[in-house]
């Protein structure tokens, strides 16, 4: 977490500890949960901090606060802060807004996630496959994440040749077994 939001985050994790939540730091924030269930992150980024609702896709959001980060975030959602001011203004209805995430944990609601066969596979990485048996088999022994965040990640060059070179860059760590990000 960067020390620009040292201060709103102290303000957010006051708030979120009021919810009745436990506190934990995963992947280097505060992440508060339930029963072991994950319910918000606070997380920091150059232009603003958030808190990031794991299932926020299942909220209610009556004051459209709930921001999709990009368009391949399936379930959780964000509330952006530029700074202290917004989250004082914002206190008590950040209290509903959790209290909600903590119902929609409580009740059980899941995200029916896009299943990976959904995802689109470049044409280049489908003929790649088809002639490397051993990338096919590699590709497809990894976790459904993995297989998500690789066609993703080639499927987001806009030219052939950028695409083949992901592909070729990537190759390599698809037969270790090994994620985008691992």
């Amino acid at each position: 977490m960067t020390e620009k939001w040292h201060a709103e985050v102290e303000a957010l994790r006051k708030i979120v500890l009021e919810c009745g939540l436990t506190e934990e730091t995963k992947w280097g924030n505060p992440c508060y949960t339930s029963g072991k269930k994950n319910i918000v992150l606070i997380h920091g980024f150059k232009e603003y901090c958030a808190l990031l609702f794991f299932k926020g896709a299942l909220m209610p959001d009556p004051e459209g606060l709930l921001i999709r980060q990009t368009e391949n975030v399936q379930a959780g959602r964000q509330i952006r802060f530029a700074g202290l001011q917004d989250i004082a203004a914002r206190e008590s209805l950040l209290k509903d807004y959790v209290r909600a995430a903590i119902a929609v944990e409580e009740a059980g609601l899941n995200i029916a996630h896009k299943k990976t066969e959904d995802f689109p596979v470049p044409e280049e990485f489908r003929a790649r496959l088809e002639q490397e048996g051993a990338l096919k088999a590699a590709f497809e022994g990894l976790t459904p994440g993995r297989q998500r965040a690789y066609l993703l990640h080639f499927a987001g060059a806009k030219q052939p040749k950028t695409r083949e070179a992901r592909i070729d860059k990537h190759r390599p760590r698809i037969l270790e077994g090994k994620g985008l990000d691992d």
